[in-house]
């Protein structure tokens, strides 16, 4: 083959060699020298031969792995619409464990708990006195944390749906976004804590066994928008004051940088491993039955792969994290390398709502109100194409679990399924009688919740 032939090129020989062309599957390639592996990245001369590593006298063994090991099918209609919320419905979270459950949050105060196959609510979790902004799932599956307008945050069992004592008070003002210490990091017998964001300016570590604020992280001059905790322990959290600041937990919330690049607020933020945090140890054959078999150690040892499956490149930890801001424009970081962008990615319009990576890190999209969604290299950042189709703001993405298909909500009532690989309208999926605020796709593939203004959750399944 010719030394220019790149990993598009070498996906499709083998494709052929194996008889798939009809339905391809994606691969990654790396080469095989003296034991350790290099990642084919754009094509064979410039990650092998420019280098030297071989020259095109060389034989070279070529590894191959598949990207996804299941495949998802396109989610085509809707099974059911539910009515429960009393108000619109603000965001919406699969279980890690579980595509059968699902909680959601709304504005008449409560956050609920859905039986998505038997399209029933399952609990109603009622003690905020405001709207709940916010919820999400621990990596463990067994808590749900929720942030709310009142300014406090509660925690909730999930299966019985119970109040875990009473709210965490702390913060002056609402809970906009919330993020679980990753499951890899917490010690066997603890249980894992919780980061939250405020329009105060502040970021709080909570201790969710005694349920009290272990640390404050205040330097924000504006409200935070978005928190992550990322896998190598630092907690990132973007704000209205243009900054993204990283602090570091091992060293008791000190923060270890500001990045600075964005000309309006900052509003949302996105970590390449997000999604293999969020997985923590379960995977697309979890049920719920299936991961009471494992042992908390097991659990452990499985979320650790997760992640780093996800956040090695060449074999070397690289966590990247790609912001979102008013000033219509996304940067792209490295923050254990350098403080400065790898890259600015332009080309919306108007503001980016949300971004998110690809559960391997290699894509990344925008939901922008300038009525698109954009695909960018999630390694590198640069442009790969625009998916258009809504005709009114798109507010959030999510993505099936095999990095295939994208699910996008927007203003314009409708949810569209996109296929990556062609960048095509996969599905057009109305039903919703208002707008679409919140969307997720369920870990096996199998599901899509959606909620918004007409106070509906729908379940859609293929």
């Amino acid at each position: 083959m010719p030394g220019g032939i790149s990993e598009k090129q070498l996906e499709e020989l083998l494709n052929q060699l194996h008889g798939d062309q009809d339905e391809p599957v994606p691969y990654t390639f790396s080469l095989l020298d003296d034991e350790k592996l290099i990642d084919i990245k754009d094509d064979l001369y410039t990650s092998v031969l420019k280098p030297e590593i071989k020259t095109t006298e060389d034989f070279m063994t070529l590894v191959y792995t598949p990207r996804a090991v299941f495949k998802v099918k396109p989610i085509t209609r809707s099974n059911a619409a539910i009515s429960g919320h009393g108000s619109t419905i603000l965001c919406c979270s699969f279980a890690p464990n579980d595509s059968g459950r699902m909680c959601s949050g709304a504005g008449d105060s409560t956050a609920r708990i859905w039986d998505c196959n038997s399209q029933t609510p399952v609990h109603t979790l009622s003690g905020h006195s405001n709207w709940v902004l916010c919820v999400a799932y621990s990596p463990c599956g067994s808590m749900i944390a929720t942030g709310s307008m009142d300014s406090t945050v509660r925690l909730w069992d999930a299966n019985t749906g119970k109040p875990i004592g009473s709210a965490l008070t702390g913060h002056s003002k609402w809970v906009s976004s919330l993020t679980w210490e990753p499951l890899h990091l917490v010690k066997v017998g603890d249980s894992p804590r919780l980061g939250s964001g405020s329009k105060d300016g502040t970021v709080k570590i909570w201790d969710t066994s005694s349920r009290t604020c272990e640390i404050t992280m205040s330097g924000h001059t504006n409200a935070v928008s978005c928190v992550k905790w990322s896998g190598s322990n630092i907690l990132y959290s973007a704000s209205h004051d243009k900054t993204i600041k990283s602090w570091d937990i091992t060293a008791g919330g000190k923060c270890i940088q500001t990045l600075k690049s964005h000309a309006h607020w900052v509003n949302h933020l996105s970590i390449s491993t997000d999604y293999a945090l969020r997985r923590g140890g379960f995977d697309h054959t979890s049920t719920k039955s299936s991961s009471k078999n494992l042992t908390p150690q097991e659990m452990r040892e499985k979320a650790l792969a997760n992640y780093e499956k996800t956040a090695k490149l060449n074999g070397v930890i690289s966590e990247r994290l790609v912001t979102a801001s008013d000033d219509f424009t996304m940067y792209m970081w490295e923050p254990l390398k350098s403080s400065k962008p790898v890259c600015r990615m332009t080309g919306h319009q108007k503001l980016v709502n949300h971004v998110n990576f690809s559960p391997d890190g290699r894509y990344v999209v925008s939901s922008s109100f300038d009525n698109s969604v954009k695909v960018w290299d999630g390694l590198r950042g640069t442009f790969i194409g625009t998916l258009r189709g809504h005709v009114a703001p798109v507010y959030q993405t999510a993505w099936s679990a095999d990095n295939r298909l994208l699910v996008s909500c927007s203003k314009d009532t409708t949810l569209k399924v996109w296929d990556i690989r062609t960048r095509k309208l996969a599905v057009d999926l109305p039903g919703h009688a208002d707008e679409v605020y919140a969307v997720d796709w369920s870990m096996d593939g199998k599901k899509v919740a959606s909620g918004g203004k007409d106070k509906m959750i729908r379940i859609w399944s293929h």
